[in-house]
């Protein structure tokens, strides 16, 4: 069983970083360390980070660089360079895991693959319901709570079951790709450092994604468990997002999958050398 560092990105959303950390703090396996990849946010961040300093004995570390656009790659290489675990699991500060989820990414671990998990997105008024308290206890977790709080019914109904065979069984027939999700992902270290980490060029939109393709070029292949392993999705907008830059993300996976690019020359090397 490996141990876990847990990279978190995050910027200027310290109430949702705050449930998001409350989520890790009562995870059934207690072997990793908190990584804050901090893309640039005001200092009520590093606040809520040394808040938690009590509830990882592994430790929780905040990297952090001065806000400059959206530089969302090169924080989480940095934060890779800062990893002191074999195996790393890589989401979001807005996505709250429930108390099984590290101990599912460690047992289903594989040497040769990476593991593609799932979220399930609320509303905002079901993430405005949300309260520590409902995560300490996990009712946040159950469909009685977020569908008598206030979210509609939909397909993702299916990541909220709690039996564990009928999910494998979901995740084996699920018709979606199994591809590198930033929110709810992880892979072992020494493959991420062989494909260069994320390519820092790209911005918003499927760099993720580009990172496992790189992956898959490496012969590193993916394991479906986005049923087995969900997140609490927090409601939030995007402004971030603009079409430029989702057309330039777009070419350069397209790139990485007709060329075959196993390793970026954009990436995580230049976090350890500044």
């Amino acid at each position: 069983m490996p141990s876990i560092s847990v990279i978190i990105s995050t910027y200027n959303k310290p109430k949702f970083l705050e449930k998001v950390l409350m989520g890790y703090a009562f995870q059934t396996f207690k072997d990793f360390e908190i990584i804050i990849a901090d893309d640039g946010s005001k200092d009520e961040t590093r606040k809520i980070v040394e808040e938690f300093h009590q509830f990882f004995p592994q430790g929780i570390f905040h990297v952090w660089h001065e806000d400059d656009g959206f530089r969302k790659c090169k924080i989480l290489n940095k934060a890779i360079a800062k990893s002191s675990n074999e195996y790393l699991v890589f989401s979001d500060g807005d996505c709250i895991p429930n108390c099984q989820f590290l101990d599912t990414h460690n047992k289903l671990a594989k040497k040769g693959y990476f593991l593609s998990g799932g979220h399930f997105p609320i509303n905002e008024k079901v993430s405005n319901a949300i309260q520590l308290k409902d995560i300490e206890s996990g009712n946040c977790f159950k469909k009685s709570f977020i569908f008598t709080s206030g979210q509609p019914f939909g397909k993702n109904y299916f990541k909220l079951i709690k039996n564990s065979f009928i999910a494998k069984c979901l995740d084996y027939i699920s018709p979606t790709r199994t591809t590198f999700n930033g929110n709810n992902s992880s892979a072992w270290r020494k493959d991420i450092i062989i494909a260069n980490g994320f390519d820092e060029r790209m911005e918003y939109g499927g760099l993720d994604c580009e990172l496992g393709y790189r992956l898959n070029n490496n012969g590193i292949k993916s394991i479906q468990i986005r049923n087995r392993a969900t997140v609490i999705h927090l409601y939030h907008t995007r402004p971030y997002k603009n079409e430029k830059a989702i057309k330039k993300n777009r070419l350069i996976r397209k790139t990485t999958l007709s060329n075959k690019i196993s390793r970026t020359d954009f990436g995580i090397i230049d976090s350890y050398e500044n």
